[in-house]
């Protein structure tokens, strides 16, 4: 018998300054440049970063930005980056000051304690989520599924980035193998406006910090500390 059947509910997380407090994808990027290719890495990272900070401060939408993301990604191999990744959740996991928010990992510790099925949903991919995920013993992963050829990256992705519709039709995915389970009885933790459609499916939404557009489109949902 499932999780799901036995607990009736179902949570679904944000993982990005919701479940942990940083943004996994540029934090992952530094490292691995870093740690790979030195200098000249951290310099080729400093770049990518420098261009997404443009293009977000142009009102480029984060769907987008996640695909110019990826596509530096182009050309490496996807058993290093799964390697490096599981270090960089090692090394992260393990500074002080906190990889975790406290109060979400608490959350959702209690959730899973309680026979709940923990889905993380994230515009992050597998070389990262996978080692938080079993961390808090989430049963599944909702993510970004870069192309691999070869064994390498190409730069694109397997169907949309997850975030703001994804997220939705990732919930209605979930909950269709579940049919004994309702909406209602769910719970979701976001922090950023792009988890609202995620959020406003479930009966019991969690915003994480002080977004004041999740603030203002969810007024009667639960409230946890930020990064």
């Amino acid at each position: 018998m499932s999780t799901a059947r036995q607990s009736r509910i179902v949570v679904f997380s944000d993982v990005d300054e919701t479940l942990i407090a940083c943004k996994s994808l540029l934090d992952f990027l530094d490292f691995y440049r870093l740690g790979r290719y030195g200098p000249a890495g951290a310099a080729e990272a400093a770049t990518v970063r420098a261009g997404l900070t443009v293009r977000a401060a142009g009102g480029e939408r984060r769907e987008s930005l996640n695909r110019t993301y990826f596509r530096s990604w182009r050309g490496e191999a996807e058993r290093e980056v799964t390697a490096w990744g599981r270090r960089w959740f090692a090394e992260r996991s393990q500074e002080p000051g906190g990889f975790f928010l406290p109060g979400t990992l608490a959350a959702l510790r209690g959730h899973v304690a309680d026979g709940a099925m923990l889905v993380l949903v994230s515009a992050s991919f597998p070389a990262l989520l996978a080692p938080i995920a079993e961390a808090v013993g989430a049963s599944e992963v909702a993510c970004t599924r870069p192309v691999v050829r070869g064994g390498r990256f190409t730069g694109e992705l397997l169907g949309p980035p997850m975030a703001g519709t994804a997220k939705w039709n990732a919930v209605r995915t979930v909950l269709a193998r579940h049919p004994e389970v309702a909406a209602a009885d769910c719970y979701g933790y976001g922090d950023h406006v792009s988890d609202l459609p995620m959020l406003a499916e479930v009966g019991h939404p969690v915003v994480v910090g002080r977004s004041p557009e999740l603030t203002r489109l969810l007024p009667g949902a639960g409230r946890l500390p930020g990064p």
